[in-house]
């Protein structure tokens, strides 16, 4: 029998998450779709589809008889709004799915960490960039330990709704920290950029790492097979051009520096194809779901 899920927020993300569970997910099912304006075009899309909805918040979701059935909760809200959806949740006996930068429980990379985290009563999605470049510092680290990494997220910036916008300094400290504790860097630093370009462009991301010398063709096995398992659940991710190395000396250190060039296009569930951002979210999460309602 599947785990019954709800979703906070009706914007483009929990939209295209909810959209994502109805279509493909194997062990999760759809309850409740939650938000808080009764116009939203996500409302009115999960009505059309079926799915029970509320637009009274959290507290309304707390209300509801489907709420009884509910075992894991998606917050795709911003970080405030997340902090005081936990402490309504905290006790009910719910797993929370945090797809904002507040970072309330540990970061969660799917590829990287998820099983250390399956006791965990809140996981931490970490953001856009992170999901996307965390993978690449992983991989480059278990083979020769990076002590430096630092990450650019290029995205559309039509892709940047307000929540995007309202969360940039989360986002940058999220993700610097997750590259740290997740990734395995020494130390991390996350850059993004909203992109104006007309037509928009896909999400494109930069990894370097500067790291102990080490064998250059195991680094580069072991990025290709982290693709690989990324792209298990997000088929758009992939190298824009081969893996770069480069010996690096300065008065300080030494070693290898490697440059990892990525794009990620969407699936273009709910949300265009250049929307990677948004989609290697909803599916990290949709990832973390399935698993921990299989574990």
């Amino acid at each position: 029998m599947a785990t019954k899920i709800a979703i906070i927020g009706s914007g483009n993300i929990g939209t295209d998450l909810m959209i994502k569970v109805l279509r493909t997910a194997k062990k999760i099912e759809m309850g409740v779709l939650v938000g808080i304006d009764p116009q939203s075009d996500g409302l009115a899309r999960a009505r059309r589809m079926g799915v029970a909805t509320t637009d009274k918040g959290v507290e309304g979701l707390m209300a509801m008889p489907e709420f009884q059935d509910i075992e894991i909760v998606f917050d795709a809200t911003s970080a405030p709004a997340h902090a005081h959806h936990n402490e309504l949740l905290q006790g009910t006996g719910r797993r929370l799915i945090d797809l904002t930068p507040a970072a309330i429980g540990p970061y969660v990379v799917p590829v990287v960490n998820m099983g250390a985290n399956f006791d965990s009563v809140n996981l931490n999605m970490v953001s856009c960039g992170g999901q996307a470049t965390i993978p690449m510092v992983a991989a480059v680290n278990r083979v020769a330990g990076v002590k430096y990494a630092e990450i650019v997220a290029s995205i559309a910036s039509k892709s940047a709704g307000p929540g995007t916008r309202a969360n940039i300094d989360e986002f940058t400290r999220t993700t610097a920290r997750a590259i740290e504790t997740v990734g395995g860097a020494a130390k991390g630093k996350a850059l993004i950029v909203l992109n104006p370009a007309e037509p928009p462009i896909i999400m494109r991301n930069t990894v370097f790492c500067l790291s102990e010398d080490g064998d250059r063709e195991a680094i580069n096995a072991s990025i290709l097979r982290m693709i690989e398992e990324v792209r298990a659940y997000v088929p758009g991710y992939r190298l824009k051009q081969e893996v770069q190395f480069e010996a690096f000396q300065s008065p300080k250190a030494s070693g290898l520096k490697t440059s990892i060039y990525l794009e990620v296009e969407g699936a273009g569930h709910y949300l265009p194809p250049y929307a990677g951002n948004l989609d290697i979210m909803t599916s990290a999460a949709l990832q973390t779901g399935e698993r921990l309602a299989a574990n």
